[in-house]
């Protein structure tokens, strides 16, 4: 499925505030490790594989206790995020990310994607460095003004700048969608307006919802085949974890 590898790179170019699984995804409701995983090597040993003992399947009774918790969000909407950085430390910074949303009063963190990397958009190649890019599935109470708030919090906490179009940042936040909103507002568009043409949006995005739809769009899965996976590259070594 052909793309130009520079076409398919990341880096929110959005106006909003102004694919197969290589590994299984980080859900709320899955066993997860509680340390920061860098990589397989670190998570597993250098064999490869698992070698902690005490690993076993979460009870039922766990699971149903968790997502019980959800009933603490009154009303909640399914929102999708997408993360993007490619200047400092770009894996902590995502994951610095996915911690700062889910310490935010109404809203859930529910599945991460895995780590994707690709090259810049709409820049000569090599000028700038690589994206790691992933996404995030939310359940929220507020509205979609707050939670742009929010993410746009999460930017400057990480000292994003805001110089060129297209320029180089330590993190981008975008909302991808809202539920089912539709809205042109410039403000925030909705659903994401480039959402449906960028594979390093969509590759990770089926990750986390292999059955997700592009709000007036059409389905994930279709989209993606539409613009094709060249220039995405699954970064299997790398691991977000999902907040406990």
């Amino acid at each position: 499925m052909p793309e130009a590898r520079r076409r398919a790179g990341g880096g929110g170019d959005a106006p909003q505030a102004g694919g197969a699984h290589h590994r299984a995804l980080r859900r709320r409701h899955h066993h997860h490790h509680p340390e920061p995983s860098m990589s397989k090597h670190d998570a597993y040993g250098t064999g490869g594989a698992q070698s902690d003992p005490t690993v076993q399947p979460v009870p039922a009774s766990v699971i149903a206790q968790v997502d019980a918790a959800d009933m603490t969000l009154s009303n909640p909407k399914r929102a999708v995020l997408a993360l993007g950085s490619n200047l400092g430390n770009r894996l902590e910074t995502l994951q610095g990310a996915v911690d700062a949303l889910e310490d935010t009063p109404g809203v859930r963190v529910k599945a991460v994607s895995p780590v994707y990397e690709t090259e810049p958009w709409g820049v000569e190649p090599g000028s700038q460095p690589s994206y790691f890019n992933a996404v995030v599935l939310v359940k929220t109470t507020l509205p979609p003004s707050s939670l742009l708030e929010r993410g746009q919090a999460i930017e400057e906490a990480f000292d994003r700048v805001r110089t060129e179009r297209w320029g180089p940042r330590t993190i981008d936040v975008d909302i991808l969608a809202y539920g089912d909103v539709v809205s042109d507002d410039p403000v925030l568009t909705l659903p994401h307006p480039r959402a449906h043409q960028r594979a390093f949006v969509l590759v990770p995005w089926h990750d986390v919802d292999p059955e997700a739809r592009v709000p007036g769009r059409g389905a994930v899965t279709e989209l993606l085949t539409a613009v094709g996976q060249d220039g995405v590259e699954a970064r299997a070594d790398l691991e977000l974890r999902l907040p406990e």
